[in-house]
């Protein structure tokens, strides 16, 4: 009899055992349109691969817009509903709402990987931790953002010769001469400069600061920098490109609009481009439309790309069980050898991992390949300033006054006292 009752004490307490091992934790993952992050297809596959090794954890998402999704994050933080997991760049990871004591220091992901990122970009690093130390983002991709011009029209012009068609970089000198001569040859707007809200405002921001070799912030990252000599001559020289008719500004309009513009051949310039946009618009490219992607002009003919880096976070909803069974996603998403090339080559960039090398030779994106030519012009990644979200509603507002005609200096003075409070 004791054997008989020692035995049902084993089983019943085996039972509980059991349970836990076949339980499902459930996790949510919310995704801005990072390339093809912003597919279900594509991150159903993603999770479908994850799923095939980590089967007792079930990833729910959901896809965010530039549009509402900060709004949306913000009301899931007042209500407490975050998601567990959320893959964005270090201005909203670090800047906003790791800033704001909303996400996990999640160092312990970085310990076998440091040095790898470190070896891909030292900025990438930096920018993904706070001023103490704190890692607020476990980085996947990044990229520089650049420009891009119609080869076909500067051919017909006669403007290649303004261009270094081998480093695809050009001096300020050579933009304007390059403008005059598209303007001479009928190729009118040349370019437009887009200012109806914050989408794809990395484009007027990379070529209103290089034009004159101005800086965005200060060094440390602690006040917006718009109102230096630098920055007024270069607001100036646009200002007045405008008002000769030689470009156009639309404050109707925001980059996705400026790209349609560009593909559909209406202007021969666009200052939103990058590898992703490159393979999402080649199939809307008209036919007399030859991509050739430039960096921004400069003075110095060394131009300062703004960067874009992109990764995942993990919100404080107090539950270890999640908390672990995300980190285990995220490692697999960036981590795992037979997935981390695969995650990157979704978002349409580059890896953080200097490890994995050229993801894109010899598939069906190998021109991404190609914008590789830009990483070594990432210049500071100045997102991570204090008041980013404000100071981006600040900069179109910015843009809108000057081109309706208002005094340079002035209106800059307006912008800094804004994004400084």
């Amino acid at each position: 009899m004791k054997k008989l009752i020692a035995l049902l004490l084993c089983l019943m307490l085996a039972i509980p055992v059991f349970a836990m091992a076949d339980d499902t934790v459930e996790i949510t993952l919310w995704t801005y349109p990072i390339g093809s992050w912003g597919s279900a297809e594509t991150v159903d596959g993603i999770i479908a691969s994850f799923n095939a090794v980590h089967p007792g954890i079930k990833v729910t998402v959901q896809y965010l817009d530039y549009t509402s999704g900060d709004d949306q994050v913000t009301t899931a933080i007042e209500a407490r509903t975050t998601p567990d997991i959320i893959m964005e760049g270090p201005e909203r990871l670090v800047a906003n709402w790791g800033a704001a004591g909303k996400m996990l220091d999640i160092s312990d992901l970085w310990t076998d990987t440091r040095d790898d990122i470190i070896a891909a970009s030292p900025a990438v690093e930096a920018a993904c931790r706070n001023a103490e130390g704190k890692y607020f983002e476990y980085p996947l991709c990044m990229t520089t953002h650049c420009m891009v011009i119609n080869y076909n029209d500067f051919e017909k012009a006669d403007a290649l010769q303004y261009i270094d068609e081998t480093t695809h970089t050009w001096t300020t000198e050579n933009f304007l001469k390059a403008i005059d001569a598209l303007n001479a040859a009928g190729f009118l707007p040349t370019a437009v400069i887009y200012c109806g809200g914050q989408g794809g405002d990395q484009g007027t921001r990379a070529l209103v600061t290089n034009l004159y070799s101005g800086q965005f912030t200060s060094a440390d990252h602690s006040a917006y920098t718009m109102d230096t000599e630098e920055n007024i001559k270069a607001l100036t020289l646009l200002q007045s490109l405008v008002n000769e008719g030689k470009l156009e500004a639309d404050p109707a309009i925001v980059a996705g609009d400026e790209i349609a513009l560009f593909c559909n051949s209406t202007i021969s310039m666009g200052f939103c481009w990058n590898a992703s946009a490159a393979v999402s618009n080649k199939a809307s490219l008209a036919d007399d439309v030859k991509v050739f992607p430039m960096a921004f002009p400069s003075d110095d003919g060394i131009p300062e790309l703004q960067g874009g880096i992109w990764g995942f976070g993990l919100f404080d909803n107090g539950n270890e069980a999640r908390v672990a069974a995300a980190k285990t996603f995220v490692k697999f998403v960036c981590d795992d050898p037979s997935q981390a090339a695969a995650s990157v080559y979704a978002s349409g960039f580059f890896p953080t991992r200097a490890s994995l090398g050229d993801i894109y030779a010899g598939t069906e994106k190998a021109e991404n390949g190609d914008y590789a030519i830009f990483m070594p012009f990432l210049g500071d990644y100045y997102q991570v300033t204090p008041n980013w979200a404000a100071q981006r509603t600040e900069w179109w507002n910015l843009l809108q006054r000057i081109f309706a005609g208002g005094d340079v200096a002035t209106e800059v003075a307006t912008y800094c006292a804004n994004a400084n409070k």
